[in-house]
């Protein structure tokens, strides 16, 4: 033993040192090797007698050694190399290369030895130096470095500490940072240690592909280079976790001294009934931490900071994922680690901004729906033993990825569905996805109900369910309230609709968008994704609160329609499709909820207000099937007979059967004309053309439509048969008395302009440009139907709009201009809607004919087709720039009349 006896306690220092290739030394020297091996004992136990180191044990070439003072035993270190290099040996071949490790640590001795972790990890250390060589930890260079100021002179006085990396030392999970110690007389070139490289992440393998998101992922890979705190934000299941770690793994390079994923959700476990969100995880982060990076506590000192200094002068890049589960811990922990590491990026991921100054949120959009399809037949042919959905449920696939809104989760349990069911049936099923897509999943019923706890975090991805639970279990009670109130909303709503549902609704709003609940879309408008919205629906009916709010929506809706009823003067307001766009999707929802549950009378409002939607979409069979379950109540209420005569009239409107037509035509007169109400009388009457028309009866719809005009004058009611004056024009048009629909339809402005539900389409100046076109009026033709297609596309009537871009290729033939003319032809017939195809229908296919003669079969058909494929908002474009027939260009203000 050399050097003093008694132990050093607390911050120990151990040295463990021993003879490179010794054994080939001795079989190389045989007898001699003693005398080499006692010299080489003599020299290091000079040393630590110098330097106060005490040895511990000694066996063969190997020392143990301990100092109670880093920086006397590093400069010992450098004493022992130069001792050893200036010794005279026999020969240079016959010199022992002596290797040294260094670590520091806590240890006490007990019974004159240490049992302690750090003496193993020293043994390690040492294990990877090579001859001549000193290696110590990072612990031992910080113990080193901060020997107290004034010692003189400073033990490591001329020692410099290179930094070699991190490495994994056997037996120790974490990497340990390795030094060199160099200095003057030592040799400073050697191989890299001889131990493991650590790994420079510790990102997790995947284990499925990652599917789509090229822009994304590029986005996000640039802006985590010009920002140091970039958070991932969006709904739980939207992919946040996979994009991330792929970004992460492409910015390894970027980093240096790696990247380090630290999932908060699986390292800081939340209380099920988070008794103090101030103290969420708090203790847990740092260790979570601590382990993703090789940090260990230390005595007597907060592991945070130890590893704000362990990070202080490195490149690296910390990815802290579903920071929602510890929000204050992850705000308090990143702050200080980009106070305190200017090198260090930091990637978030949560359901809501971390909340950290110069923070950078990114909102992760919906996968685009070609990556949604995609993802959906890889992991439905995985679950599906690797055999490929049949090329036939394709278009099948398509309607499922688009109905769950491009959002990762939902197509990953989509796809395991699709072991049980094919895709058109997965389809059908979706109109409740958490009931297609949880059900007979372990426990998510439960998690709906009034006392249930919060989701564990380890499966809060295991369904929709759950996954929306995550987040709900955090809101507060006024946020928790609006978005079951909310829920009931068909789709995204307006300021004035939450407000509706709570005058104080900011402050709760702001919370659902920032728990990512909800989504602020342009307008700004605030939309409920359908899981988030089939959740809610759960918690309403669990409380047996769905019908109040339900009847809370049905008022909203009522008082939006009195609203859009009326212009600011308090006049009655033009019908606009355009307007009413985005509330039907309400007024249906509204109506759906009251044929069964509520007011009838509100039914019936709310079916004249949809009225014009359905004839113009296509939806008269939804509406109908609506308005028999009305029928089916009527006795529960008060209806007035005006009411009920209105809502017949819109139910005859609806029906292609003519006898169903009749009979409700028959109904509406008959009430109307009992409760002495001749303007309904007059609606009834006029409905009776449409069957007419139909059967090709023109003299028989003639006499009707003259005989409701004059029993609308008797009445003192012209306007009340503007459907008969506008159609007797048409006939009058057909049998090519133009003077007298010109005239007719002349006096029928006003009528029009009188009523709201028809000065939108403007059918008085589409009539008289038709009937310009008979007269061969190119200029008066060209005027009147452009005023009719600008009101129609502006108020939404595309079926209407069609027509007047017929016209208009009309005029075009007439012009000379065959081609645009088979193009507009095309892109008309293209559109659905309402058209008045009974009497015109001949006349468009004569012009058609008309342009295939001139154009010939070809270029007529490749021109037509042209059209149809251009899509409505194009055609109606070029419709509306075709040059006017202006008289100073030359041309003729009249073409031959066309018959």
């Amino acid at each position: 033993m050399s050097g003093r006896t008694e132990l050093p306690s607390g911050l120990v220092t151990f040295m463990f040192t021993d003879i490179e290739s010794s054994t080939r030394l001795a079989r190389m020297l045989a007898e001699a090797y003693g005398v080499v091996l006692n010299a080489h004992r003599e020299v290091i136990r000079a040393v630590l007698q110098d330097f106060g180191g005490v040895e511990l044990f000694t066996e063969g070439d190997s020392f143990f050694v301990a100092f109670g003072n880093a920086a006397v035993a590093v400069a010992s270190c450098v004493a022992m190399q130069r001792a050893l290099a200036a010794h005279g040996w026999p020969g240079p071949d016959v010199m022992p290369r002596v290797r040294i490790g260094l670590h520091t640590g806590r240890a006490i001795p007990v019974a004159g030895e240490y049992a302690s972790a750090e003496v193993h990890r020293a043994a390690r250390v040492a294990a990877a130096a090579h001859g001549g060589q000193v290696l110590c930890s990072e612990a031992t260079v910080r113990a080193a470095t901060t020997t107290p100021p004034g010692t003189t002179p400073h033990p490591m006085a001329g020692v410099d500490l290179l930094d070699l990396g991190l490495y994994r030392l056997r037996g120790f999970d974490d990497p340990e940072r390795i030094f060199q110690v160099v200095a003057p007389g030592l040799e400073r070139s050697f191989p890299r240690p001889r131990t493991p490289g650590a790994a420079r992440h510790n990102l997790p393998a995947p284990l499925t592909t990652f599917v789509g998101r090229r822009a994304e992922l590029a986005e996000l890979t640039a802006l985590v280079g010009k920002h140091r705190l970039v958070t991932v934000v969006g709904g739980g299941g939207a992919g946040k976790s996979r994009l991330a770690l792929a970004a992460a793994e492409q910015l390894l390079p970027d980093y240096p001294d790696g990247v380090w994923v630290v999932d908060v959700a699986g390292g800081c476990p939340a209380e099920p009934t988070l008794p103090d969100p101030a103290r969420d995880g708090v203790d847990d982060l740092p260790a979570a931490l601590g382990r993703a990076l090789g940090v260990r506590a230390e005595p007597g000192r907060g592991l945070i900071e130890t590893i704000v200094d362990r990070c202080a002068h490195r490149r690296m890049l910390l990815l802290v994922d579903t920071c929602e589960a510890a929000p204050t811990a992850v705000r308090s922990t990143v702050r200080r680690l980009l106070a305190g590491c200017p090198g260090l990026g930091v990637l978030a991921t949560g359901r809501q901004p971390v909340g950290v100054h110069g923070e950078l949120a990114w909102r992760i959009p919906p996968l685009a729906p070609a990556d949604a399809f995609t993802l959906l037949g890889e992991r439905a042919a995985a679950a599906r033993g690797g055999q490929r959905v049949p090329p036939r449920e394709d278009a099948d696939l398509v309607r499922v990825a688009s109905r769950l809104e491009g959002l990762p989760l939902a197509l990953e349990l989509a796809a395991q569905r699709l072991q049980l069911l094919s895709a058109a049936q997965l389809a059908s099923r979706l109109d409740d996805p958490l009931t297609a897509l949880d059900a007979g999943r372990e426990d998510t019923t439960g998690v709906i109900g009034a006392d249930s706890r919060v989701s564990e975090a380890a499966d809060r991805h295991h369904s929709l369910t759950r996954t929306v639970d995550w987040s709900y279990r955090r809101l507060g009670e006024q946020a928790a309230r609006l978005l079951e109130r909310l829920a009931v909303f068909a789709g995204p709503v307006e300021l004035a609709a939450v407000e509706w549902c709570d005058d104080e609704a900011l402050g709760a709003l702001s919370e659902l968008t920032t728990a990512s609940l909800i989504e602020v879309v342009p307008g700004p408008r605030y939309r409920i994704p359908e899981q988030v919205r089939g959740y809610a629906m759960r918690r309403l009916a669990a409380a047996g609160e769905e019908r109040a709010v339900r009847e809370r929506h049905v008022g909203w809706a009522l008082h939006v329609l009195d609203a859009m009823s009326v212009d600011a003067d308090g006049e009655p307001r033009t019908v606009s499709l355009r307007e009413l766009a985005p509330y039907v999707g309400e007024w249906q929802a509204a109506l759906r909820w009251v044929v069964g549950n509520g007011s009838v009378r509100a039914g019936l409002r709310l079916a004249g207000a949809l009225d014009p939607w359905w004839r113009e979409y296509g939806s008269a069979r939804d509406g109908r099937d609506l308005l028999f379950r009305l029928y089916g109540r009527l006795s529960e209420e008060d209806v007035s007979p005006a009411e009920l005569a209105g809502v017949y009239l819109v139910h005859a409107g609806l029906v292609e059967d003519p006898d169903e037509q009749t009979r409700f035509l028959h109904r509406a007169e008959l009430v109307a004309h009992t409760a002495n109400l001749p303007g309904l009388v007059i609606g009834a009457m006029v409905g009776r053309r449409v069957n007419l028309l139909r059967d090709g009866r023109f003299a028989e719809a003639e006499r009707l439509c003259r005989d409701v005009i004059a029993h609308a004058e008797r009445c003192h009611l012209p306007g009340a048969a503007l459907p008969a004056v506008l159609t007797l024009a048409e006939l009058l048009w057909r049998n090519e008395s133009l003077d007298e629909a010109a005239d007719l339809l002349g006096a029928a402005r006003q009528a029009e302009a009188g009523r709201p539900g028809d000065r939108g389409r403007r059918t008085v100046d589409w009539l008289l440009g038709m009937v310009a076109l008979r007269r061969g009026d190119l200029v008066a033709a060209h005027d009147h139907l452009v005023v009719a297609l600008r009101s129609r596309l502006r108020h939404g009537f595309r079926g209407a709009a069609a027509d007047a871009v017929a016209a208009i290729a009309v005029r075009c033939v007439l012009g000379g201009d065959a081609t645009t003319a088979a193009v507009l032809f095309g892109g008309a017939e293209s559109v659905g809607g309402e058209r008045r195809s009974e009497v015109f229908g001949g006349y468009w296919s004569a012009q058609q004919a008309r342009v295939r003669a001139l154009l010939g079969d070809g270029a007529s058909d490749a021109a037509y087709a042209d059209g149809a494929q251009l899509g409505f908002d194009r055609i109606v474009a070029m419709a509306l720039a075709v040059e006017h027939p202006d008289l100073e260009q030359g041309s003729a203000r009249f073409a031959p009349t066309v018959h």
